[in-house]
């Protein structure tokens, strides 16, 4: 095998023999053949849309299968097997579509031509012989690294996609640019101007796809409203969600009604408190725990059941093995997975467990700052910069991890002046988002604006905020530092650089799938660089002040 789509990747370069994220050969195989296997199905999608044909299962299923092969999302080789088949069945109907109505009769080659071998491991052989591994071995390192780039943009667009065609959002336009990003991809470019011309493309319309989803979270669970959420145990049965679906949190809400259970978000689903319709139900009691990285620990003291909607899943340990579940496209082998949001099972298992025997202190943190709220209160923001009393904002956000390196991002929130405000969002905020910051001319210094997908809510502020000032967005007084994991940092980075946002910091290591010769375009154009120590790149940030 060979990954490379993480930070984590082993030693900077890649995971060869098993994935630092606990993925084996077998998965990694599998995965990359799904890859190839939708490669396959867009070039139909693609050339049938021409003829306005179109097939709605055809789009999602795309989205669902990039989505899959996400970093910490789906480790079930069984699953992956069954939708490599769907991927098969879905491909022969869109050619069907396509040649009823006038396309050509002849096969298309390449991605197109496969079929699936007729068991598991005949399926993982095949994995093999397209994985990246061979390409590298194929072509230069350049065009596989910016083919890859491309990719890896499309996979967290497509999970933020997803989210929004559950909750009834879509865009045509965008399923159309999904297939014809991937029918490019299955022709194997290698002109490498042209992929980084298509990345840009990808960062473009993922920004339409964050404000797809923004629109269908606040559809379906009104405008986030900033909110005090507990971070400590209450007295009870239990049921923790962690992950980014706000649809599966609702529908369990729902079921949980009554039932005597508590439930409380983990990781990214935090900020599922600042929605006003599912903030009304009592029983969403607070958060626990953490970001990702910790779960096998906090999992294991949590004496509940336990719901993954998205990524990012850790292997689980046999304490909590029997009491774990997985939803959408989620999947471990032999942990339970719920179809359909019909989340008896995890009820059952909740009522099962002791739950929380007596309630914790009192402690609570603010969610909730979103575009809307944050920009009702653009007058007094704007006011307070033009006195002085507010210095410079900082977008201190993004992935968490593992890896050494990411105390950079605790440190350089706490060495911000108190003249200063933070925004932040990810779960890279649960590095300092328990600190006490106080406020700055009435402003609370630190806004949680949401989830990963929300930095189209702190992009939506900044705009807001250079029109207030009559200054172009670059003008700001405006620094911002990112913390990247995986595909969906990939994709809201690519937007930031489509929006042309210059002197950029990323950490806490550079992505090992970015061509040196990009990386100093980039670093000549837009003054995107690598974190460096705290108090030097906050005394830059700040004009040397």
């Amino acid at each position: 095998m060979f990954c490379y789509q993480c930070e984590q990747a082993a030693k900077g370069i890649g995971c060869k023999t098993h994935g630092v994220c606990g993925k084996d050969a077998r998965t990694a195989a599998l995965q990359d053949l799904l890859v190839h296997a939708t490669e396959g199905l867009s070039m139909y999608a693609r050339r049938a849309a021409e003829l306005a044909v179109r097939d709605r299962e055809v789009d999602v299923f795309a989205l669902e299968a990039l989505f899959a092969t996400l970093t910490n999302v789906n480790f079930d080789p069984e699953r992956l097997g069954a939708m490599l088949q769907r991927a098969a069945e879905l491909k022969q109907r869109m050619r069907e579509a396509y040649e009823r109505a006038g396309g050509g009769r002849e096969a298309l080659g390449g991605p197109a031509a496969w079929q699936p071998a007729g068991d598991l491991e005949g399926l993982v052989r095949q994995g093999k012989e397209v994985s990246i591994a061979g390409r590298r071995a194929r072509l230069p390192a350049e065009v596989v690294d910016l083919q890859e780039l491309v990719l890896y943009g499309l996979k967290g667009m497509a999970a933020y996609a997803d989210h929004a065609q559950i909750l009834g959002f879509e865009d045509q336009e965008v399923y159309a640019f999904f297939h014809q990003a991937l029918d490019y991809l299955a022709s194997t470019p290698t002109d490498p101007e042209d992929l980084v011309s298509w990345a840009l493309r990808v960062g473009e319309v993922n920004l339409r796809v964050m404000g797809l989803l923004d629109a269908a979270h606040t559809a379906n669970y009104g405008d986030p409203e900033p909110t005090w959420v507990r971070i400590e145990p209450v007295k009870g049965k239990a049921i923790c969600v962690s992950g980014h679906d706000m649809r599966d949190l609702a529908e369990l809400l729902e079921q949980t009604r009554g039932k005597g259970v508590n439930v409380y978000t983990h990781g990214e689903m935090l900020p599922a408190h600042g929605y006003p319709e599912l903030r009304k139900h009592e029983h969403l009691v607070g958060n626990y725990g953490g970001a990702w990285q910790l779960q096998r620990e906090e999992f294991d003291a949590f004496p509940g059941a336990i719901l993954m909607t998205t990524n990012c899943l850790q292997a689980p340990r046999d304490s909590y093995r029997d009491r774990i579940f997985t939803a959408g496209v989620v999947g471990w082998p032999g942990v339970r997975h719920i179809e359909d949001r019909c989340f008896g099972p995890v009820i059952e298992a909740a009522l099962g467990q002791e739950g929380f025997a007596e309630d914790g202190p009192d402690r609570r943190i603010l969610v909730g700052c979103g575009h809307a709220a944050v920009m009702s209160r653009a007058e007094e923001i704007v006011a307070a910069v033009r006195a002085g009393q507010v210095r410079r904002f900082f977008v201190i956000g993004g992935c968490d991890g593992a890896k050494p390196g990411r105390s950079y991002y605790t440190e350089l929130a706490q060495a911000a002046p108190e003249d200063t405000v933070i925004l932040t969002l990810a779960c890279g905020k649960y590095r300092f988002n328990k600190l006490e910051f106080g406020e700055v001319a009435g402003i609370p210094r630190l806004l949680d604006v949401g989830q990963c997908n929300d930095a189209y809510s702190a992009i939506r502020i900044a705009q807001g905020l250079a029109e207030a000032l009559g200054v172009e967005i670059n003008a700001l007084p405006l620094s911002i530092v990112l913390s990247w994991f995986e595909q969906k940092a990939v994709a809201i980075l690519l937007t930031l650089l489509h929006l042309g946002m210059r002197n950029m910091r990323i950490g806490p290591t550079l992505p090992a799938f970015v061509p040196p010769s990009v990386l100093r375009a980039l670093q000549d154009k837009l003054g995107l660089r690598p974190i460096g120590a705290p108090e030097a790149d906050l005394r830059e940030m700040l004009g040397g002040a």
